[in-house]
């Protein structure tokens, strides 16, 4: 075999394990921080965690931007501008499956499908009672929630519970 077959099988056999590596934490299930833009953030995140785009699906995030003026009970009306800057990133970083219920795209993160298949073993003491939370309390148990990840591995569940 020629000395250039095996550099390039070298170099393919580096990349892959390079591409091995970067999916690795969506291979195990494990979410990858998403970039959050300082606006989002700020639009955003200055009443709730800025949730990643990644939550919902992009007619999820159209119908939460379309309401924003009656936002869950709250007018959180932007300028145009920024509501189209928001749509931009938000369409880009949405989730490729569609977060939909009964043919309606889903408003609630905490009522999407994967949303209640991966808190469905929170424990009972957390859901009611005194020492229940709010599940759209993220930063509650996941440490690093305001940076847009929401690993296992920095997932911590509170002794007492949480303000609502």
């Amino acid at each position: 075999m020629p000395a250039h077959s095996h550099r390039t099988a070298g170099s393919l056999a580096v990349a892959l394990l390079g591409a091995l590596a970067f999916a690795q934490p969506a291979l195990s299930g494990e979410a990858r921080p998403t970039a959050l833009t300082p606006e989002y953030v700020e639009e955003c995140g200055s009443c709730h965690v800025a949730f990643p785009g990644r939550m919902l699906g992009a007619s999820s995030w159209n119908a939460v931007l379309d309401g924003l003026d009656q936002h869950f009970g709250t007018d959180a009306s932007v300028d145009a501008a920024t509501l189209a800057s928001l749509r931009t990133l938000l369409a880009s970083t949405a989730r490729s499956k569609q977060t939909t219920q009964d043919g309606k795209p889903v408003l609630r993160i905490t009522e999407a499908r994967w949303f209640r298949h991966e808190h469905d073993e929170v424990p009972a003491r957390l859901k009611s009672g005194p020492d229940a939370i709010s599940l759209s309390s993220c930063g509650s148990c996941h440490r690093e929630a305001e940076r847009g990840s929401y690993s296992e591995r920095t997932l911590r569940l509170p002794k007492k519970g949480v303000q609502k």
